[in-house]
């Protein structure tokens, strides 16, 4: 079987969809699976060269819908060499522009690859109800009436990464019709074993850390993964308790405005470290040393990060807002709140009052999750059998 990957970027700076790809395709490779991307992406990209996969660069793409005008040229030439294609992510002309080759070649009654979609969170609610994204949200509704709807109910069907995301996007918009509902899961690889280097590493690329275990929140500092809750919880559990865990605040984002923003209210708290964007052994090295994770999001889709974390047997304390708290509460792998300053703190207090047992039982917990419920051969073995 051949698989065409169609999203609008693979540079890793762009979030979780890309590294599911990466994660998947090793995988599904072992099972003789044959995967290719095609992305908008400039030829001259800085990560190309490190991926053992093809990676069909054919952009920089144009404006805030991404066009691209080199994609119908490049899928009329290529599309009928594939079984399968898959489109990651909606929104952006990568996705519409893809179904509208596929459908065009259906109708001149070509055998065409099967067309699925895997939106990644972008048909939850919440983006068409979020505070400050009203005119986005006006502007998905029309692309909706125009153009999405199609996409989505005409395909051969939706893939999903949890049961959570493929419930909540049944509310979002109407008509919502698509031929099939997949919930396929979303594999994360294994982690490397521990290494001191992993150790070191870190340390050098955190400034300030006391080389204890500390509260670690790894991903892009933006509004909605509520690091601005964070950092007032936290103040306000040092101002109680100055002996604390550190609170490691690593990711892209920290030059964006928001990024300023959580980053004044520190107040300079030294307590609270900015280590930037971790990847690598150094990465890891903040998994293996923190003494949990934590991400109070307003909306999460998956959260590789996290479920990175439970693969170190780390335990994880997230909002209800994630798409998989479900099984993280099931599994007691971690704690689970709702998205508020008040419940926040609620759930960092209680962290802190376990004892050294319950939350090495709880690290355990997370650990086996990771193993039943999200390694890479499993998503693998799930997938294969949904494409068939």
């Amino acid at each position: 079987m051949k698989v065409l990957r169609v999203i609008c970027s693979m540079d890793p700076k762009s979030g979780g969809p890309c590294q599911g790809i990466r994660n998947s395709i090793p995988a599904l490779q072992e099972k003789g699976v044959e995967n290719e991307v095609l992305c908008f992406d400039a030829p001259d990209a800085d990560y190309l060269g490190s991926d053992n996969f093809p990676i069909y660069t054919i952009g920089p793409a144009k404006g805030p819908y991404a066009y691209c005008p080199k994609l119908k040229k490049w899928l009329l030439d290529n599309m009928l060499r594939y079984d399968v294609v898959m489109i990651h992510g909606l929104w952006l002309y990568h996705s519409y522009g893809t179904y509208k080759i596929w459908m065009d070649y259906k109708k001149r009654n070509h055998k065409v690859p099967r067309l699925y979609v895997m939106p990644h969170g972008m048909l939850d609610p919440y983006f068409q109800k979020a505070k400050g994204r009203k005119i986005k949200a006006i502007r998905n509704w029309f692309f909706w009436k125009l153009i999405e709807r199609h996409l989505v109910n005409e395909s051969d069907g939706l893939l999903f990464t949890c049961e959570e995301e493929l419930l909540l996007a049944r509310k979002t918009f109407s008509p919502y019709k698509p031929k099939q509902e997949l919930n396929i899961g979303y594999g994360i690889l294994p982690p490397p074993e521990f290494k001191e280097e992993m150790t070191q590493n870190f340390s050098e690329k955190c400034e300030g850390w006391n080389r204890k275990p500390f509260f670690l929140f790894l991903s892009r500092i933006h509004e909605k993964k509520g690091v601005d809750m964070l950092v007032k919880v936290y103040l306000q559990l040092y101002r109680e308790n100055p002996d604390i865990p550190q609170l490691v605040i690593a990711g892209p984002g920290l030059e964006t405005p928001y990024g300023q923003h959580v980053k004044a209210l520190t107040g300079g708290n030294n307590n609270i470290l900015f280590p930037g964007m971790l990847s690598g052994e150094t990465k890891w090295g903040a998994f293996y040393n923190c003494e949990v994770f934590v991400l109070p999001s307003h909306q999460e889709n998956f959260g590789i990060a996290i479920v990175e974390a439970m693969a170190c047997q780390k335990a994880v304390l997230i909002t209800d807002k994630v798409n998989i708290w479900r099984e993280i509460a099931n599994g007691d792998g971690g704690l689970i709140c709702s998205d508020t300053i008040e419940e926040i703190y609620d759930m960092l207090s209680k962290w802190l009052s376990l004892t050294n047992k319950e939350k090495e039982n709880m690290n355990n917990s997370a650990g086996k999750l990771f193993f039943d419920f999200f390694g890479i051969n499993e998503f693998a073995k799930k997938l294969l059998f949904f494409l068939g």
